[in-house]
């Protein structure tokens, strides 16, 4: 598998199928990978699209598991991380693309949609992360144990002290609904939205369906869509349909049978 670089930067990449590009982005929180989404995840959007898409995944940069590197830029965590997933499209020539993120997907996805609106025809939230306000630090401490300690054994230029300024500045600094973009940015938000809500201590059910319902152009799958293994497909299905339904070409033409209707 290829690898992306720019300065510091280097980002392991992996690219299945051909057709219109979706991005995607593993979840696993800071131990986000490429491997991730066979071992842990309901699906893998990766593959699972590739028949009918330019898939594009990647390792998270500092992510323990993952080959992916860069520097800890503690006064900008949400930023370096959308650098470098807008720095792989432009490296990789694609201007336009869609997005399907799990978990901390989420708050990457808003992020890019924040940054680079004109560039993200449609977005995909699975199982989607965000502010629990009975648990206010929980990702701040299942940091601290889960990805910390081996984040710094793997780099031991930096310290625990720096890895607590990184995430309190991630997931401490404004501690509200998706972390990267306020409820006004998403009621403003045209982009064609599937939500696929959970209902863990990560991902809390509250947040993807308030996202829902603040989004104009919003869809939510069925819920629980993952409890039993016969439901996935399902889901699936939805997304593919979603995705189909949001190509750039097919999008245009149904917009002119609906204007000449």
């Amino acid at each position: 598998m290829p690898f992306y670089e720019r300065g510091p930067v280097r980002i392991h990449y992996e690219e299945r199928g051909s057709g219109f590009p979706l991005l995607v982005i593993p979840g696993g929180g800071l131990n986000s990978t490429i491997a991730g989404l066979d071992a842990t995840h309901p699906f893998n959007a990766a593959k699972e699209f590739s028949n009918s898409f330019r898939t594009v995944v990647a390792d998270l940069r500092n992510a323990p598991p993952g080959q992916s590197s860069g520097p800890l830029e503690i006064d900008r965590p949400w930023d370096s991380f959308t650098d470098d997933h807008v720095g792989l499209m432009d490296h990789l020539g694609i201007k336009r693309f869609m997005v399907l993120g799990y978990c901390i997907g989420q708050p990457f996805i808003w992020n890019l949609i924040k940054r680079a609106g004109d560039r993200v025809v449609a977005a995909v939230l699975a199982q989607p992360s965000g502010h629990r306000e009975e648990m206010p630090t929980q990702f701040y401490d299942r940091n601290m144990e889960g990805w910390g300690p081996a984040f710094v054994k793997k780099h031991p230029e930096y310290t625990m002290g720096q890895v607590s300024d990184f995430l309190k500045k991630m997931y401490l600094d404004k501690p509200d609904f998706v972390f990267t973009v306020t409820r006004d940015f998403v009621k403003t938000c045209r982009t064609p939205i599937l939500v696929l809500p959970d209902d863990i201590p990560p991902h809390p059910f509250k947040v993807a369906m308030e996202v829902a319902m603040l989004a104009p152009n919003s869809q939510v799958s069925l819920y629980p869509w993952k409890d039993t293994p016969d439901k996935v497909p399902l889901a699936v299905r939805h997304i593919r349909m979603f995705l189909e339904s949001n190509r750039p070409a097919v999008a245009a033409a149904t917009q002119q049978r609906a204007a000449a209707e």
